[in-house]
């Protein structure tokens, strides 16, 4: 039997403990090199993924079911699209009043049209974000939309992911409805 005396087992968790939280020699190389997430780095990479997201989600439905809804008194697929383009624009373009937003047609209905729409839209998104520190998307943004109140330029792109996503849960029912897998969803 091995028995341990007090002072033994203390030291030895100690070691123990500090073992542990030491980095490895592999894992120090990476933490110097790696520069520490930043909010305006983690923005840039969310909104990045959110268009890869919906683009392929716009892709995946067939040209001839953009005019798709599934009851009278809902928006048709490319209005769902559209409607996610106009929203980004508006959210964002209060945050850096010199990056000119794009100009959005009014009534897009072919595929390839939203599908430009939607993509410009994020690109005006990037643009505004790759221009913006974490201390800018802190102050207050003069042209928030008025039913937001004050708001931070953060709040401002939180806000239009949300809502994209929001849309995006609607739109992945279009998707369904026509026998579609959406591109997350497929195996």
């Amino acid at each position: 039997m091995i028995t341990f005396s007090r002072v033994g087992v203390t030291t030895a968790v100690f070691l123990f403990a500090v073992l542990l939280a030491s980095p490895s020699r592999a894992g120090q190389g990476a933490s110097q090199t790696a520069a520490a997430p930043t909010l305006a780095g983690d923005l840039q990479k969310d909104w990045t993924a959110l268009k890869d997201t919906l683009v392929k989600l716009g892709g995946a439905m067939p040209a001839e079911k953009f005019s798709f809804k599934p009851k009278p008194e809902l928006r048709t697929f490319a209005e769902q699209l559209m409607h996610v383009a106009t929203a980004n624009v508006n959210f964002l373009r209060g945050i850096d009043p010199k990056i000119t937003p794009p100009t959005l047609p009014e009534k897009a209905a072919g595929k390839d049209e939203v599908l430009k729409a939607l993509s410009d839209s994020f690109e005006f998104g990037s643009a505004v974000l790759k221009a913006q520190t974490d201390a800018t998307l802190a102050k207050n943004v003069e042209g928030a939309p008025r039913f937001l109140g004050p708001s931070t330029g953060a709040r401002l792109v939180y806000r239009a992911m949300g809502h994209t996503w929001d849309e995006y849960g609607v739109m992945t029912v279009y998707l369904r409805l026509n026998d579609i897998v959406p591109p997350a969803s497929q195996r």
